[in-house]
């Protein structure tokens, strides 16, 4: 009986070693969010895109739909958090470049920040559809 009960708790020890899987969910797992969680998610990062459009639309849009959806599931309450401050974040980084295109280096940063904002927010937005809780390089935390 023991050889029999060692070979069933090798597995066990094996699957509970993946803590530092780094895609591992803080609250579940993906399988337990909803399809509408997962779109409302990523639609929260997506919604930034709406700053090309409108002025502060990439905060206005985040903002409305996390406070519509942020009730409805911790996971869609997160990543709104997560898009609201990135966005904040990168308005701000926005201005400074603006300004300091007087001083020619905003010339040089304005561009990189606007790619960086792109790109993250694409990353966050697919991460977010994959039912990962995802979590921006660089943010302020403003809203916790």
């Amino acid at each position: 009986m023991d050889p029999n009960q060692s070979n069933q708790n090798e597995p066990q020890s094996n699957h509970q070693s993946g803590a530092d899987d780094t895609h591992a969910t803080p609250a579940g797992s993906s399988s337990e969010l909803s399809y509408d969680d997962k779109q409302m998610a990523m639609f929260c990062h997506f919604l930034a895109f709406a700053g090309i459009i409108v002025p502060f639309g990439a905060i206005i849009g985040p903002l409305v739909l996390w406070l519509i959806k942020k009730d409805q599931s911790e996971f869609i309450n997160y990543h709104g958090k997560e898009a609201i401050n990135f966005s904040i974040t990168m308005t701000i980084v926005v201005v400074v470049c603006a300004i300091l295109i007087m001083a020619v280096v905003g010339i040089l940063l304005l561009p990189l920040a606007l790619m960086l904002w792109l790109v993250f927010i694409i990353v966050a937005g697919i991460k977010a559809n994959e039912g990962e809780y995802y979590r921006y390089p660089f943010s302020l935390r403003l809203i916790d």
